[in-house]
């Protein structure tokens, strides 16, 4: 019985560790981050390069407002004052405009930065646009994925087809030790 439970716990462990994935544009954890601008809601702007010294949490998602994508933010909101205390800037980046993130952060109350990536350059360098498939037919969109870059610019985590329950916390997690 024991056994049973310790192969359980393992089992529920790796399910919330990241995946050693290679982004399509060939990234890995190691590998220096790609750098990022990118104008946010409320009018800012955020950087990479502004933000050296302190962990990044950067997560995509398809789309402001849809289920998935809004129980994710919400997650991350939740946990906001957690990965403050660990000095971890938490950026969601969609393909939507900034008057989309206004109207999204707004009516949810969230309290971290959309950066809006409208010409895609952002999504495609972190190999996070690609061929999606729904009731049989493909297009293209935003994989669900984050990657967790360390205070000196480098990928130490990423994880890939994100299942949203959850995530926010495993992220925190492997946040305490970057």
């Amino acid at each position: 019985m024991a056994k049973m439970t310790e192969a359980k716990t393992k089992t529920a462990a790796k399910a919330a560790k990241p995946k050693p994935a290679t982004a399509a544009g060939g990234l890995q954890a190691g590998d220096r981050a790609p750098a990022f601008s990118l104008p946010t809601d409320g009018g800012g702007r955020i950087s990479l390069a502004e933000l050296k010294g302190k962990p990044v949490v950067l997560y995509f998602y398809p789309k402001d407002d849809t289920s998935g994508c809004t129980r994710e933010a919400i997650a991350f909101t939740a946990a906001k004052a957690k990965f403050d205390k660990l000095g971890a800037v938490v950026i969601g980046v969609s393909r939507d405009s900034v008057a989309s993130h206004d109207k999204f952060k707004t009516k949810h109350k969230l309290k971290l930065a959309l950066g809006a990536d409208e010409s895609g350059k952002v999504t495609e360098s972190y190999g996070v646009w690609v061929e999606k498939s729904l009731y049989g037919r493909t297009y293209m969109g935003i994989e669900r994925a984050t990657f967790l870059i360390d205070r000196v610019g480098k990928i130490a985590a990423i994880w890939r087809k994100v299942k949203v329950d959850g995530h926010a916390e495993a992220v925190l997690k492997a946040a305490q030790t970057v």
